[in-house]
Order: C-alpha cells, then sequence, then structure tokens
C-alpha cells in the first residue's frame, strides 16, 4: 500500500473531526493510523496552528518557547515596575 500525504488542512480537519464525532470513527472514515493522529496532535501542540504542517526543527522550537518564556518574564517586570511607579506617584502626592 502506498504512503498517503495528507495536507495541513486535511490534518487539521481530521484533528477537528476527530474531537467532535469521536477518534476511532474518525481514523477509521480518514484510514489513517491511530500513531499517525498523535504524532500531528503533539506537532499541532508545540508548533501552533500557525506552522503546523511546516518544516520546523525542534531546535527551533525550543528556541521559540525560549524566547516566548523570556518575553512573558521581562512583561511581568514592566507591570511591576509599572505598579511600584504608581505606587511611589501615590505617596508623593498624599504627603502634599
Amino acid at each position: 500500500m502506498a504512503k498517503r500525504k495528507f495536507t495541513t488542512e486535511q490534518k487539521l480537519a481530521i484533528i477537528k473531526e476527530a474531537a467532535s464525532q469521536g477518534l476511532k470513527v474518525t481514523l477509521d472514515k480518514h484510514d489513517v493510523y491511530p500513531a499517525t493522529y498523535y504524532n500531528w496532535k503533539r506537532q499541532l501542540a508545540e508548533q501552533g496552528e500557525e506552522h503546523f504542517g511546516k518544516r520546523v526543527r525542534s531546535q527551533q522550537i525550543r528556541q521559540l518557547q525560549q524566547l516566548e518564556k523570556e518575553n512573558r518574564q521581562l512583561k511581568e517586570l514592566v507591570a511591576e515596575k509599572e505598579l511600584l511607579i504608581r505606587a511611589l506617584k501615590e505617596a508623593r502626592e498624599k504627603k502634599t
């Protein structure tokens, strides 16, 4: 049996269909092995829908995740600084 190729859109449709119609029914309907389905689902979770199906290396994914983590930390730091500045301004206004 020849190896079937699914487009990114088909993979996403199968994943969504399995969530609503049931896994076994969907996989039987599309003749997809469970291991293949779970591999697609893992890739979707790791890469997100916009990058799903593109050839992204795991090193690039780890680097992107690290950058996202660093970005969140920096946003939290900026928010804390803003709160501190606001509190200091309010304290100064109460003194005057």
